[in-house]
């Protein structure tokens, strides 16, 4: 597209072309470096600072025309052979650089620091720049400590963008554009996905035209019989007139149906067509090749591996991916932490990776692609790697888990300490690292668009890191489930895999469900009981999800996989505010909303009903007469009275869960069916008293019996109790064994109850 000029003042424009011939100059120079004389890189980094020189001048920044000449007659000095840019050189134009970026961003109204206090810094590196231009001596210390010369002995190689990533051409980098805001890209991602869905809603039309047009030709063959019929009876020539009438009508009928058919078919599939277009075009609108988000990255790997002695080289590929807008903007932070992490913790010294017969040049690995659907991000490099049993130690000396579990873990799981906050392998604090900042960020990233992030090492080899996104965070590859005759949608990119599991494997381990997988067994969980949804699901086999990651992997039962999809993401309402266990909602090919879950919320709400002993049991197939337990909810502030009670109800058949307070109680009965709730009175945010009353008041549990186990024992306490709405007080004063089991059994009877 062409770019609309009017709207921006020249100096905007100045600004933009400073930061597209930036970008050709910093790949130029990391490239040259590599081959200082490579005729094509010296052309290219010519003719950009020749391209900033012209346009400082239009706009009337003179320190910018002086420093930028001088680059250019530098890269003309070097062109005709007369000096050869080494590490030094290269430093010392990769500053100027810098320094025309910091000239280019200040706000014009300050631009007259850099012919005052600032220039000086201007007229500096003009001067060592001239130095470099006619090879004087002194040119290799310019810019003193700031320059880190290295000596030609141990000539640092430092980071490399492959030919095909080398800065762009002039073409490609005028070809900038319209400026779109990014809620404008949404909304118009968002009419074209609506749009889209539109479309597919026409075809129910078509199969209803297609089953009219059946119906008529079964009209015309039901006459075309009768008309036979009539050939062996008396001749009756009216009979026969308008015989032949309705048959001609059923014609004429069928004739229109089968063209008013075949017309809204072919308009269907040109709407379908040209929508899709529309939605596939508005989306590559939001999608910028990798190389966008990367540029900094060579001159970040050069730079820290100089400072830190070490020789290490980048290697890119997968620049031309396609990524959205939004993703590749949360991919530098985590990124820039990993290539960090490599260099400095990853990254063996010259001479330790000669001793390990590896080259002196390190190797940085940085790739994007895309995959089943997904965008992989590989960062691997060929240092030291890391050995487990430092890590073990790590975790071990910093009380991380109990001494037994430290020393079960497997390789896996002792990997996944790395992305703790406040983790890392080194002691002492540097400039670079060992605050234990950085993995956390990007798992926290990479879980914030839905995505998944894997680790591996090879002690002394290297170690991998792999980055699983979503291609677009607008679009969402999801299998869509049945829960309670609703339809969900669970992200393909969150779940480890889908089975079927015969209700006979089963299993009960610590009062828990869990089915066997792979080895190892995990643990069962409604789905419908997640979602308050309650569940209907029946036949000899579950429908379950597994997610989750080692060591705390779960097994949704659903009711019934629906197959796959690519949805367009709708955000909910902000006046909603955050819905629990959901993120977002789309529509399906019919039109049919469908909420979209969201996986970690999944896992919290798991936990809290696994700490509060409130999980329910998957529901047997139904069918036949069975047997349930009848279910109690204790609900105390004291962990000592919770479990008593739950043992000893427990003991004698019932189904017990327990809430740690009256507003935890209160959520429980209110998502899930009891038969009796037993609850103490003095309790942190909500009271016994408060909880009985909003019981008794909810027009759906006023039935639930309700009894209150308290200390307070004086004859008004128990009125207070009972005029709330309690079925039964039983103080713990003269609390024993018999009289909670008698009390229960008065209330609700025996464990078990037919259905």
């Amino acid at each position: 597209m062409s770019e609309d000029l009017s709207q921006f003042s020249m100096m905007e424009l100045f600004r933009q072309e400073a930061e597209s011939q930036n970008a050709i100059l910093t790949g130029g120079l990391l490239a040259l470096e590599r081959d200082p004389t490579a005729a094509a890189q010296l052309e290219s980094l010519m003719r950009a600072a020749h391209s900033i020189k012209g346009a400082a001048r239009i706009v009337g920044i003179d320190v910018v025309v002086g420093l930028a000449h001088e680059m250019e007659e530098c890269f003309v000095a070097a062109q005709k052979g007369k000096i050869v840019l080494r590490s030094e050189a290269t430093d010392l134009l990769l500053r100027a650089v810098d320094l025309l970026m910091r000239i280019a961003q200040t706000p014009e109204d300050r631009m007259a620091v850099w012919q005052g206090s600032e220039g000086a810094a201007v007229d500096q590196m003009a001067g060592q720049l001239k130095a470099v231009t006619q090879g004087k001596p002194e040119a290799k210390a310019a810019g003193g400590a700031e320059a880190r010369p290295v000596s030609t002995a141990t000539e640092t190689r430092p980071a490399e963008i492959k030919p095909e990533a080398a800065a762009p051409t002039a073409a490609a980098v005028t070809d900038r554009g319209l400026r779109v805001t990014a809620a404008n890209l949404n909304r118009l991602l968002g009419l074209a996905g609506e749009s889209l869905v539109e479309s597919r809603s026409l075809t129910p039309h078509v199969e209803s035209l297609l089953r009219l047009k059946h119906q008529q030709r079964k009209l015309s063959k039901a006459l075309e019989k009768l008309r036979e019929s009539l050939a062996g009876h008396p001749p009756d020539d009216a009979a026969h007139a308008r015989m032949d009438e309705a048959q001609q009508q059923a014609g004429v009928c069928l004739q229109a149906v089968v063209e008013r058919h075949a017309e809204l078919e072919l308009f269907v599939n040109r709407s379908a067509n040209l929508s899709h277009r529309l939605y596939r075009e508005a989306l590559a609108s939001r999608m910028r090749p990798f190389a966008d988000g990367i540029q900094g990255f060579p001159r970040l790997v050069r730079d820290l591996a100089r400072s830190l002695g070490k020789e290490v080289k980048l290697e890119i590929f997968g620049e031309a991916t396609s990524v959205d807008r939004e993703v590749l903007e949360k991919l530098e932070a985590p990124l820039t932490h990993l290539l960090r992490n490599a260099v400095d913790h990853g990254m063996e010294t010259p001479d330790e990776r000669q001793r390990a017969g590896k080259p002196r040049e390190g190797t940085i690995r940085l790739e994007a692609r895309h995959s089943a659907g997904l965008l992989l991000v590989l960062v691997q490099d060929d240092g030291r790697g890391l050995v487990c049993d430092e890590v073990r130690e790590t975790v071990r000396r910093r009380k991380l888990a109990p001494p037994e579990v430290i020393e079960k873990l497997s390789e896996d799981e002792l990997l996944e300490f790395l992305f703790l906050p406040g983790f890392s392998m080194r002691e002492e604090v540097t400039e670079v690292s060992g605050r234990g900042v950085g993995l956390d960020v990007v798992q926290n990233m990479v879980k914030a668009v839905r995505g998944q992030v894997r680790v591996s090492t090879q002690p002394g080899q290297g170690m991998r890191f792999q980055l699983q996104l979503p291609l677009t965070l607008s679009v969402l590859r999801a299998l869509i489930v049945n829960i309670a005759g609703e339809p969900y949608a669970f992200p393909l990119a969150r779940i480890h895999s889908t089975v079927r599991v015969p209700r006979n494997q089963i299993e009960m381990i610590e009062g828990r469900e869990h089915i066997p997988h792979n080895g190892e067994q995990v643990g069962l969980v409604s789905a419908g009981q997640l979602l308050g949804a309650g569940t209907s699901a029946e036949g000899e086999e579950l429908s379950v999800i597994i997610f989750g990651e080692r060591g705390k992997r779960f097994a949704l039962a659903v009711e019934k996989f629906l197959g796959e999809r690519e949805l367009v993401v709708q955000t909910i309402d902000p006046r909603l505010g955050k819905i629990q266990d959901i993120s977002a909602a789309a529509l399906l090919p019919d039109g049919a909303p469908v909420l979209i879950l969201d996986v970690d919320d999944l896992i919290r709400s798991i936990e809290v009903l696994v700490s509060g002993g409130r999980l329910s049991k998957v529901q047997a197939a139904g069918g036949a007469v069975t047997h349930r337990r009848k279910r109690v909810l204790v609900v105390d502030d004291s962990l000592t009275v919770r479990e008593l009670e739950r043992k000893l109800l427990g003991n004698c058949g019932y189904e017990v869960e327990v809430a740690v307070d009256g507003m935890d109680g209160w959520n429980a009965v209110r998502t899930q069916p009891y038969d009796l709730v037993v609850t103490d009175v003095d309790m942190p945010r909500m009271d016994g008293i408060e909880l009985v009353s909003l019981i008794k008041k909810d027009a759906r549990l006023k039935a639930l019996p309700v009894m209150i186990v308290s200390y307070k024992d004086r004859e008004e306490d128990r009125r207070r109790g009972l005029d709330a709405g309690a079925d039964y007080y039983l103080t713990k004063g003269s609390f024993h064994d018999e009289a909670l089991l008698n009390a229960v059994a008065d209330l609700i009877g025996a464990a078990e109850a037919e259905e």
